[in-house]
C-alpha cells in the first residue's frame, strides 16, 4: 500500500544494473513514487533535461558517462535534489560526490525502506518542509496559505481562482525547478476530475501573471522555458 508522503514524488533512477533497478523502481512504484529508468549516464541527462524530477538516484559506476560527471553536470543546470548510490564505499569517492553537488549518499547493498526515508527526507528539504508540511509558502514577496487557500504579494490580496491558487502553490513549493505542462496539469487539477485540461494550462499562466503584475513579453517571476515548460523563479523580490 502507498505512504502518502510519497505520493506525489517523482525519481529518475540512473542505474546500469538492470536487475537491481528493476527490483528497486517495483518497490518505490509500490509505495507511490513514481520511478523513470535510465540504464547510462547520458540517457539519465537526456531524461533529466526532458521533464522535471522531484529528485535524481545516481549510481556511480555507470556506462558512456560515470555517476560523478553525471552529478557536476546536473548541479551546473539544476537544484534537483542528487542521492548517489554506490558499491564503491571509499570515503574519497563520498566526498567528492558531496563536493560536486550530492545531497545525499547511499552506499550498496542498501535498504529499500532507507531509500524511501531518504527520498523522502530530501523532497521535504527541497520543498521547504523540515517537519509537518507548512501552512504557509513564500517565496520571495509571495506568500501562500495552504489552509486559507489565499494569495498575496508584498502584502497585497491577490484574486484567484481556485484552479489558479492550487498552480500557483505548486509551482511556489518548486521554485526554481523547471515544470512541464503534464505536470503543471496535474498540479492545476489538485485531483479534481474536472479541472483544466490540455492547453489550458497556458491561459492559467497568463492568468497568474496578470494577477502577479508580470510583464508577459519579459517575466521575472514566472518564466517560460521554451519546449519545456514553465518555472516560478526562486526568491524573486520585485
Amino acid at each position: 500500500m502507498a505512504s502518502s508522503p510519497a505520493s506525489a514524488i517523482e525519481v529518475l533512477l540512473i542505474e546500469d544494473d538492470a536487475h537491481l533497478a528493476r527490483l528497486t523502481a517495483e518497490y518505490l512504484e509500490r509505495q507511490g513514487v513514481k520511478t523513470c529508468l535510465a540504464r547510462d549516464g547520458e540517457q539519465g541527462l537526456v531524461e533529466a533535461s526532458r521533464r522535471a524530477f522531484d529528485a535524481i538516484l545516481i549510481d556511480i559506476m555507470l556506462p558512456r558517462k560515470d555517476g560523478l560527471t553525471v552529478c557536476r553536470e546536473l548541479r551546473e543546470r539544476s537544484a534537483v535534489p542528487i542521492l548517489m548510490l554506490t558499491a564503491r564505499g571509499e570515503e574519497a569517492d563520498r566526498v567528492m560526490g558531496l563536493e560536486l553537488g550530492a545531497d545525499d549518499y547511499l552506499p550498496k547493498p542498501f535498504s529499500s525502506r532507507e531509500l524511501l526515508a531518504r527520498i523522502q527526507a530530501l523532497v521535504r528539504r527541497s520543498r521547504g518542509h523540515l517537519g509537518p508540511t507548512r501552512d504557509v509558502v513564500r517565496v520571495g514577496g509571495l506568500s501562500l496559505s495552504r489552509s486559507a487557500m489565499r494569495a498575496s504579494l508584498h502584502g497585497q490580496a491577490l484574486s484567484l481562482t481556485r484552479h489558479e491558487f492550487t498552480l500557483l502553490l505548486g509551482l511556489a513549493e518548486r521554485a526554481g525547478r523547471v515544470l512541464s505542462r503534464e505536470q503543471l496539469l496535474e498540479l492545476a487539477k489538485g485531483g479534481d476530475p474536472d479541472g483544466p485540461v490540455d492547453r489550458a494550462i497556458d491561459v492559467h499562466v497568463s492568468r497568474l501573471r496578470q494577477k502577479l503584475g508580470d510583464d508577459a513579453r519579459n517575466p521575472r517571476m514566472l518564466k517560460t522555458v521554451r519546449g519545456v515548460g514553465y518555472v516560478l523563479e526562486q526568491g524573486e523580490e520585485s
